[in-house]
C-alpha cells in the first residue's frame, strides 16, 4: 500500500509537470509542491486538534514553539518513514536467527509496531543494536486492519525468537499501537510476564485517543477512547496481576503528540511514565533522549521500574 501510494505520487508529480511545465512553470512547480508536501497541511491540523484538546489534560502544556517545532519534525520525518523505509527497505537488517554463543550478555530487543507500519519503522534502532552487538526481532503485525487480539500469536513467536537468541527474557519496544498488541499479548499468555524483561511503549494510545473516533476499521476502533476492547484489556490485566499491574512498563509520552491525545492517554498507572517534551508522534520513535533511555533499560533489574527520566 505504502509502495503505491509513494510511486504513484512521484507519477503524479511527472504527470503534472509534463502537462503544465509549457503553459507555466509556476504552476508545474506550485502543483507539485502540493502533491508532495501536502501532508504538512494535513499534520497542522493535527496539531490544532493537540492544542484544543490537550488544554483538558494534566500534563504540561505545549507553547507554540513546542507544537511548531513538532510540527516540523514530522514534516521531516514522515517521508522517511513512510515514503522509504517501510515501503521499500523494511526486509533490510533482517532479524537475528542464530543463539549469541559467548557473544553480548543480557536480554535481545523485541521491536513491535504501530498502526499502518511495519518493521521497517525501526531501521535505525536496528543499525544501533548491530553496532552495539545486541540481538533483536521484530514482528508486520497482519493482518494491518484487523483486530489487535490478532496479533497476539506473532509477538509469542517475536519473543520466543528473542529469549532463543541469549537465553534472557527480552526487552520489547513498542511505538503506538505496538504498545496495546504489547499488553494484548500479555493478558493472553498465562507465562508473558516472566518471559520479557520490560516493555517498554513509546506513544501508545494505553487510554485511547481523540484522532481514533474518525477511524472505521478494526483496530482502529478499538483505539478510541473509552470503547469496550480497552476495558476488556483492562480488566483482564487486573484479573492476572492485581498488584503493580503495570510495574514493568516503561511510557514514553509527549504533549505535543499529534496522534495520541490528550497526552496523558499514553500513560499507565503505576508505570514509569517519562514525558518527552515538544515531540511528534512518530518523531518520538527516534529522539534521542528515548532511544538512550530505552536500551539503557537492558540492564536494569528485570520487571523492575526503571530510572526516572533525567536522573
Amino acid at each position: 500500500m505504502q509502495q503505491t501510494i509513494a510511486l504513484s505520487t512521484v507519477a503524479l508529480v511527472a504527470g503534472w509537470g509534463g502537462f503544465t511545465w509549457e503553459r507555466s512553470p509556476f504552476l508545474a512547480l506550485a502543483g507539485a509542491a502540493v502533491l508532495v508536501f501536502g501532508y504538512a497541511i494535513v499534520l497542522a491540523v493535527e496539531f490544532l486538534a493537540v492544542a484544543r484538546v490537550n488544554r483538558g489534560d494534566p500534563s504540561p502544556r505545549a507553547s507554540v514553539a513546542e507544537l511548531v517545532g513538532a510540527w516540523w519534525q514530522e514534516v521531516r520525518v514522515a517521508p522517511q518513514v513512510f515514503s522509504w523505509r517501510q515501503p521499500f527497505r523494511w526486509r533490510s537488517l533482517p532479524d537475528d536467527e542464530s543463539a549469541q554463543a559467548g557473544g553480548n550478555t543480557g536480554p535481545a530487543v523485541v521491536f513491535i509496531h504501530g498502526f499502518v507500519c511495519n518493521r521497517g519503522l525501526w531501521l535505525p534502532w536496528m543499525r544501533q543494536l548491530r553496532a552495539q552487538g545486541v540481538p533483536y526481532t521484530s514482528v508486520n503485525l497482519e493482518p494491518v486492519f484487523g483486530s489487535i487480539d490478532d496479533y497476539v500469536p506473532l509477538i509469542d513467536n517475536a519473543v520466543h525468537r528473542a529469549q532463543a537468541l541469549t537465553g534472557h527474557p527480552p526487552l520489547l519496544v513498542c511505538h503506538s499501537m505496538g504498545g496495546l498488541a504489547a499488553r494484548a499479548w500479555l493478558a493472553a499468555t498465562p507465562d508473558a510476564k516472566g518471559r520479557v524483561h520490560r516493555v517498554v511503549t513509546i506513544g501508545s494510545p494505553h487510554a485511547g485517543t481523540w484522532l481514533a473516533q474518525f477511524s472505521r476499521v478494526t483496530n482502529g476502533r478499538q483505539m478510541r477512547q473509552n470503547n469496550g476492547w480497552l476495558r476488556g484489556l483492562q480488566q483482564r490485566e487486573t484479573q492476572s496481576t492485581p498488584q503493580a499491574t503495570h510495574a514493568h512498563f516503561t511510557c514514553w509520552y509527549s504533549n505535543t503528540d499529534n496522534i495520541v491525545f490528550p497526552a496523558s492517554t499514553a500513560t499507565l498507572p503505576g508505570a514509569d511514565n517519562r514525558l518527552v517534551r515538544g515531540a511528534a508522534h512518530v518523531a518520538m520513535a527516534f529522539h534521542p533522549e528515548v532511544m538512550r533511555g530505552s536500551l539503557a533499560l537492558r540492564t536494569s533489574p528485570a520487571n523492575a521500574p526503571g530510572e526516572p527520566a533525567g536522573s
